[in-house]
């Protein structure tokens, strides 16, 4: 075994976090086979063999005045998606119903744009009233860079977590996003968890970036403590400027995802878009110390069948939340 994996597994099983250059060496290790089983050991004293699922909708598609370079709903890019304004109460309660049905265990509302303003998060806080009253499932929302005082009206309507991601590290940031700030998703992040909600906040790999990078942000997230962290694949879009970004290696995910383990130890690892990218649908992800999966279809891409993940987690021992 690799010095480093079981120094730094000591350190975590003692309580308390690793750093930046301990992360660093440890994305490095040659060990990648212990590393990841490592990892899993990690999740197993820390989150025990269950695993959440969540689902999204996305309630408002297209449009959107930001630049994110990765994205099918920038305006800024042809990339021919559906674009709509928000949808409507029946249909947001129609899915939310048929995804409870099937097993999973939270939903959110995802929106497009800067931020949800006005009519349009009114009707959602409406939408979001019904759904409490509706459906059994703990509730999320993903609406943008909104206010304080939006964030607390909609923990009020019963919304236990807020989305919003960092996407990349800080030093890589202005590479992806021109249209706003990394410190306004800071912001954003601080403003959720000041109004009493838990945060999910993660990113994307395969955008370019270097493993420093992905470190970095993970190491944002642990000063963020952040609750749940989404793990993207890059799904590159034609028409967008990262319609040509390299594929990552499946070890390189699993590496990542292992990693990310060892430094937020208690945090929900949370399988996310472009996990048909990775060999078994992410199977191996289950096994490097991820215990969360976004189901269903996402944003602009077909996702996996819920019955399918609740298989494949069965299929590893570990069970559904």
């Amino acid at each position: 075994m690799d010095n480093i994996i079981s120094k730094l597994e000591k350190k975590i099983n003692e309580g308390q976090l690793i750093n930046y250059e301990e992360a660093l060496e440890l994305a490095k290790t040659e060990d990648f086979k212990e590393l990841i089983t490592a990892a899993d050991r990690i999740r197993d004293k820390f989150n025990g063999k269950v695993v959440d699922i969540c689902s999204i909708m996305n309630a408002k598609s297209g449009k959107c005045t930001e630049d994110c370079k990765y994205c099918a709903q920038s305006a800024h890019y042809k990339t021919n998606v559906q674009e709509y304004d928000l949808v409507g109460e029946e249909e947001a309660v129609k899915l939310a119903k048929e995804n409870e049905s099937c097993g999973v265990n939270r939903f959110s509302l995802v929106t497009s744009g800067r931020a949800l303003t006005g009519e349009e998060f009114k009707r959602a806080i409406k939408i979001y009233s019904t759904l409490r009253d509706e459906v059994k499932m703990d509730l999320c929302a993903s609406l943008g860079i909104i206010t304080e005082e939006q964030l607390e009206e909609l923990k009020g309507t019963g919304i236990t977590m807020y989305h919003h991601n960092l996407e990349t590290s800080r030093d890589y940031y202005g590479k992806i996003c021109t249209t706003h700030s990394y410190e306004e998703r800071i912001e954003t992040i601080e403003a959720a968890k000041k109004a009493g909600l838990r945060v999910c906040s993660g990113g994307i790999i395969g955008m370019g970036e270097t493993i420093e990078d992905r470190i970095k942000m993970a190491m944002e997230l642990q000063k963020l403590q952040v609750y749940s962290i989404p793990v993207n694949v890059l799904n590159p879009v034609k028409g967008t400027p990262l319609e040509d970004a390299k594929s990552l290696t499946d070890e390189e995910i699993l590496r990542t995802i292992a990693v990310f383990r060892f430094i937020n130890p208690k945090s929900q690892i949370r399988l996310a878009g472009g996990r048909s990218l990775i060999a078994k649908e992410g199977q191996d992800c289950l096994r490097a110390g991820a215990n969360a999966t976004i189901s269903g279809n996402y944003l602009t891409t077909v996702g996996n069948k819920i019955e399918d993940d609740i298989k494949m987690i069965k299929e590893v021992g570990m069970e559904v939340v």
